[in-house]
């Protein structure tokens, strides 16, 4: 009697212990959470700006001459020099072009094409028989020459080996090329849209820049005689009375971009082709061509106006 009860509770214990295993290993455990970090959102009202992409060079390779036009005005018109103008179009009078002549823009493409030097004597240094003497060379005494029909500028060297009396090659002789002073800085388009701008003259502002009504630059008010200075170190590329509606004028070439121009002087007193530096005086005010004394002054871009708040420093000379 007390083995069966004793079985009885063994069994009793073991199934205690079996439904308190079943419980612990059916238990539900939340699921891990992972935390992620939610994309970043502007504030509200908040774009993101990207500036505006500069415009490209887009003048034209040619240009076709219509009525009213002139050298001057074509080539200012697109950011030329003038006197390059007439060199590409071979035009020997800048005051003569015709109605319906086509001008190019750009300087012509020229390929050069550099003669090879002569061949080295073969080994042992005898020339081959009935081989014609270089024509630098004289029998008797030896006359140094420029070699002909070889590009190549002359030098000792040069007709050394021309002659055949040096049989290794001479490496060719690189000129470098000097930039022209108005280009010396301006390295890349990044560089040249960099222009240290100041005010041309002080005074009450009369117009400014708008493209609606062909407004393309500013009038300042002043007194005759008044000093007009260059806005930017650059190249004078026109100085004269030759483009109506403008008077005595002067162009000035910044870089590969930009010209400033300044209209309706009394006086002008720099010459084509003058470097000219920032604040250097450069005419003198007046009203030729004009209904009243002041100075009209433009910026251009790639010949094109652009308005000349934009570029020039907020504060004005009185």
């Amino acid at each position: 009697m007390t083995t069966c009860l004793w079985r009885k509770r063994q069994r009793c214990f073991a199934v205690v212990l079996l439904l308190l295993a079943t419980g612990c290993t059916s238990t539900h455990r939340p699921a891990p959470v992972s935390e992620r970090a939610s994309p970043a959102v502007p504030p509200s009202g908040v774009s993101a700006v990207k500036p505006a992409p500069r415009e490209p060079d887009s003048r034209p390779e040619h240009y076709t001459v219509k009525k009213g036009d002139t050298l001057y005005t074509i080539a200012l018109d697109h950011g030329l020099d003038y006197r390059d103008l007439a060199d590409w179009n071979a035009i020997d009078n800048p005051n003569r072009i015709r109605l319906g002549q086509q001008l190019r823009l750009k300087p012509p493409v020229t390929a050069a094409v550099t003669a090879p030097l002569k061949t080295p004597p073969p080994v042992g240094g005898k020339p081959d028989i009935g081989a014609t003497p270089p024509a630098s060379v004289v029998r008797g005494d030896a006359v140094k020459s420029e070699p002909k029909a070889v590009k190549a500028p002359y030098s000792d060297q040069t007709f050394s080996q021309l002659s055949g009396n040096q049989a290794k090659p001479v490496p060719p002789q690189i000129t470098k090329v000097e930039p022209r002073p108005e280009e010396k800085s301006a390295a890349g388009d990044d560089d040249d849209e960099k222009v240290d701008w100041g005010w041309p003259a002080g005074g009450k502002l009369l117009s400014t820049f708008n493209e609606t009504t062909n407004l393309k630059g500013v009038g300042i008010a002043g007194k005759t005689g008044q000093p007009v200075i260059a806005s930017a170190p650059g190249k004078v590329l026109y100085s004269g009375d030759g483009i109506r509606g403008y008077g005595k004028l002067v162009i000035i070439k910044h870089n590969k971009v930009y010209l400033s121009v300044y209209a309706h002087n009394s006086q002008l007193l720099v010459k084509e082709g003058q470097l000219v530096v920032k604040g250097q005086k450069i005419a003198e005010m007046g009203n030729t061509d004009s209904d009243q004394i002041k100075l009209h002054f433009e910026i251009r871009r790639f010949g094109k106006p652009v308005d000349p708040l934009n570029l020039l420093p907020p504060e004005r000379p009185a």
